[in-house]
């Protein structure tokens, strides 16, 4: 364990090499992106990274999509966007998209299919096979396979000419599940934006804004929530960590759960039933996103960022644009990989970022959380410096777009400085 665990700190150049110390010069690509949705999700966030990536290098980026929130920024990026019901799970609907999918290659003279998730990947795949063209996808998380049926439905992402997993965690996962060849495996973790993850850009008065809409006073400690409403992220398990937190006697804390529902199921009437029976009412927030939050003023006012999920969450950008404001983190260990937060016993608690805890256990939540109060100050200021700095060595915009291209050199073998 401590071999695999240091070989994911550093970075592994028989599996995943890296790419030269240059500007990667792709002859001019129009690549077609199939994406469920352009909103909030990680497939949606990291749709709309690759078409800034591929419109800033001068290539011609095409999306089709459901659509969202993020439809504008994306055609302000650069792309076209062609409204499709790329979500539906429905047979038919994946077999019609296909033959769109497949027009449109041809129409408009693709070189590469990229798919952000599996309904689009099953289209992608099928129109790539009646094309020829090369078949990317982006695998964000680690879906669960309860059933034959399930893994049938989730190994199109493996069928492609390479897979991007956004973590080491969720590669590893993949060529655990379907050994897939490592040399079919990159990891490209997003990037995150750092103008606007700056704590030094975050106003006081902006910070108060926040604490007023909480209802919480300056010296109050806010364990922030950050991602959408799901059951696989654990929510449950926070609230009753922070019932233990309350039968300790913990003073003046107050814990924010910052997310949306999307009004699809029944997860949120649970949380809030239990509140209620953990008589948590008083510490306990919850905020939809609609109006959008300040997220920089959000983490600036936190006194840590948790996550609780329970299944491999791959990039987490909750937790690392919580770093980047130097937000001392707590994650559960099976939702985020070493790459993202560094804490014991992977590395010595003098490098470390954040602290982990057994997932599903609210005891194990509750001991880190206290844990990381009972810390000093400086003790506490110290880890948000060495996370922001974690951060913005690995995960800033240059570097990523830098590999992102060099795959797509290698994949479509059209590198005109090679």
């Amino acid at each position: 364990m401590p071999t695999s665990l240091a070989r994911r700190l550093r970075p592994d150049t028989e599996r995943y090499p890296a790419p030269a110390a240059r500007v990667v010069q792709l002859a001019p690509l129009t690549v077609l992106i199939a994406v469920p949705t352009l909103d909030v999700g990680a497939a949606d966030a990291g749709a709309f990274e690759l078409v800034r990536i591929l419109a800033q290098a001068g290539h011609k980026p095409i999306v089709v999509s459901c659509g969202g929130r993020l439809v504008a920024d994306v055609t302000a990026a650069g792309a076209e966007f062609i409204a499709l019901d790329m979500a539906s799970t429905n047979p038919i609907v994946i077999l019609r998209n296909a033959a769109v999918l497949a027009r449109l290659v041809r129409a408009r003279g693709c070189d590469v299919l990229h798919a952000h998730g599996r309904a689009p990947a099953w289209s992608g795949y099928l129109a790539t096979r009646f094309t020829g063209v090369p078949f990317l996808t982006s695998w964000y998380k680690g879906f669960r396979e309860q059933n034959f049926f399930k893994r049938l439905y989730n190994s199109i992402m493996v069928r492609g000419d390479h897979v991007i997993a956004a973590s080491e965690q969720i590669a590893e996962l993949i060529n655990d599940r379907y050994a897939t060849p490592w040399d079919r495996i990159s990891v490209l973790p997003g990037s995150i934006d750092f103008e606007r993850f700056d704590p030094a850009a975050v106003s006081r008065e902006r910070v108060e804004a926040v604490q007023r809409s909480w209802g919480v006073k300056h010296d109050t400690k806010v364990i922030l929530v950050v991602g959408r409403i799901l059951r696989r992220k654990s929510h449950h398990v926070v609230v009753r960590a922070v019932a233990r937190l309350k039968e300790m006697g913990l003073k003046d804390f107050l814990c924010v759960f910052v997310g949306e529902d999307h009004g699809r199921s029944h997860y949120t009437g649970e949380l809030w039933d239990l509140v209620l029976a953990t008589d948590t009412v008083d510490v306990i927030r919850m905020t939809s996103g609609n109006p959008p939050i300040d997220l920089p003023a959000a983490y600036a006012a936190a006194a840590v960022a948790i996550s609780a999920a329970k299944q491999p969450e791959g990039m987490q950008r909750a937790i690392l644009e919580a770093q980047a404001m130097a937000c001392p983190v707590v994650v559960a260990d099976l939702g985020a990989g070493p790459e993202v937060v560094l804490a014991p016993p992977t590395v010595p608690e003098d490098r470390m970022t954040g602290l982990r805890f057994a997932a599903d256990d609210d005891a194990a939540l509750a001991a880190a959380l206290l844990r990381l109060f009972s810390m000093p100050e400086p003790a506490r200021r110290a880890i948000g410096a060495r996370g922001r700095d974690w951060v913005f060595g690995h995960f800033n915009a240059p570097a990523i777009a830098e590999q992102t291209l060099a795959l797509y050199a290698r994949v479509t073998r059209r590198d005109k400085s090679a």
